[in-house]
């Protein structure tokens, strides 16, 4: 398979997830092309922002937003959650129903494009594309 035809068949299986439209795959593919390479979890969740950081003293323990990512892929993550989360059984069910408040919590989404990321990496080892009916059998949906 030539190099050509290798980021096509990887865009396509990107394309096939919920919620991403062309602003976040071209996202993805340009700042993480990478880690997207090497379908390198680990370092998609640290360049992305979707992986916590934990902070601990002597009497308290707090989890935060990780500040050390890149901005383009943090940005383009929420979107992408906030759309899977419309569109797909499986997000929607990780996404609690803050619907009724105005000010939900980006956690919840967080934890969502985080499933995303892992489910990304997934399908570009095995080079599949998304199948909603697959993930809903899994889950017993």
């Amino acid at each position: 398979m030539e190099r050509g035809q290798k980021k096509q068949h990887e865009a396509e299986i990107l394309a096939s997830l919920p919620g991403v439209g062309r602003i976040v795959l071209a996202t993805l593919l340009a700042e993480a092309f990478d880690a997207l390479q090497r379908r390198d979890y680990a370092a998609l969740r640290s360049l992305t922002g979707v992986a916590p950081v934990t902070k601990r003293s002597g009497k308290s323990c707090i989890v935060v937003r990780r500040q050390a990512c890149h901005d383009r892929l943090a940005n383009a993550m929420y979107p992408w959650a906030r759309l899977a989360v419309q569109h797909d059984l499986r997000s929607r069910s990780k996404y609690p129903p803050f619907e009724a408040e105005v000010t939900a919590t980006v956690e919840p989404l967080r934890s969502v494009a985080d499933r995303l990321l892992a489910v990304a990496c997934a399908m570009l080892k095995t080079g599949t594309t998304f199948d909603p009916s697959l993930a809903a059998q899994k889950s017993g949906c």
